[in-house]
This record gives structure tokens, C-alpha cells and sequence, in this order.
């Protein structure tokens, strides 16, 4: 499958929008804190990373990611490379989510073992996903660059 940029951006909000947040409300309560709160503590923070990893995505490295493509000789987009993106987009949104958190001044227990845990477990959940289910629930997702809604 060859992404188009509005299959890119489809793709993108769909697996953080449902994927990502299935896996975190189940995951949350499981993950290390800084200390003894109860198991719904970490449910602002880990929703607001979901949510900064999906402004970022959309706003900066969707953008990134598609013209990185059109250099590659097939202009195609290797599932490794998927899982690969976690790195660079982690790195900037920890930092995004601590500034975004003192602004609006969320306590929380997350730390950045928390961090780790939740986002690289939810990325490798969603590229699993997009290996393999998304293509029996999304037929013509792989036939039309990526594009859930046509």
C-alpha cells in the first residue's frame, strides 16, 4: 500500500481516536504511578498524551512522514518504519505533555516510567493493529492510500 496524506491523516485519527484510547482505558490502571493513588489517577494524563500524540501527528510529523515517503523509490511506507516513528514522535510529545501539563496545572502520577510504559505499549498495539485487523475490518483501506472514509 502506497499512503496518501488524507489516508495518512484518516488512519492516524482512527487508530489514536479508537484503538489508542480502548488500550489505555484498559491499560491505565496497570501502569507504574509515583505513588499509591487509585487506579483512575492516571486515566487526564495518559488521555492527554493520546491527545498530544494526535495534534503532533497531525499538525507536524504526518506532514514529515509523507515527504519522507515520496523520497523512497516505491513510495511506500514499510510497517517497520510505522513502528519506528515512535521514537522521534515520543521524544517531542514527553516534552510537549510536560509543559502542556504545568500550563494547566495537572497533578497526576505520571511519570516517565509511566510515560514509556503507556506509549510504547499503545504503539505497539496500533501497529499490530494496522499489521493485520485493519485490513479485515477496512478492506479497501490498503486499495485507497491508507483513506478509511472515501
Amino acid at each position: 500500500m502506497i499512503p496518501t496524506l488524507p489516508g495518512r491523516y484518516q488512519t492516524r485519527i482512527f487508530l489514536i481516536v479508537v484503538i489508542g484510547s480502548l488500550w489505555t482505558l484498559i491499560i491505565a490502571p496497570f501502569l507504574p504511578s509515583a505513588g499509591k493513588e487509585k487506579f483512575t489517577d492516571l486515566y487526564p494524563a495518559t488521555f492527554l498524551i493520546l491527545a498530544i500524540v494526535l495534534v503532533l501527528g497531525l499538525i507536524l510529523w504526518e506532514w514529515f512522514w509523507y515527504i519522507l515517503q515520496l523520497t523512497r523509490w516505491e513510495k511506500d511506507w514499510p510497517s517497520m518504519f510505522f513502528l519506528f516513528q515512535l521514537i522521534p514522535e515520543a521524544i517531542l510529545a514527553w516534552y510537549v505533555f510536560k509543559e502542556v501539563a504545568e500550563q494547566i496545572e495537572l497533578v497526576s502520577p505520571a511519570t516517565r516510567t509511566t510515560y514509556i510504559w503507556h506509549i510504547v505499549t499503545t504503539w505497539i498495539v496500533i501497529w499490530l493493529f494496522v499489521l493485520g485487523p485493519i485490513k479485515i475490518f477496512f478492506v479497501r483501506w490498503r486499495l485507497h492510500g491508507g483513506r478509511i472514509i472515501l
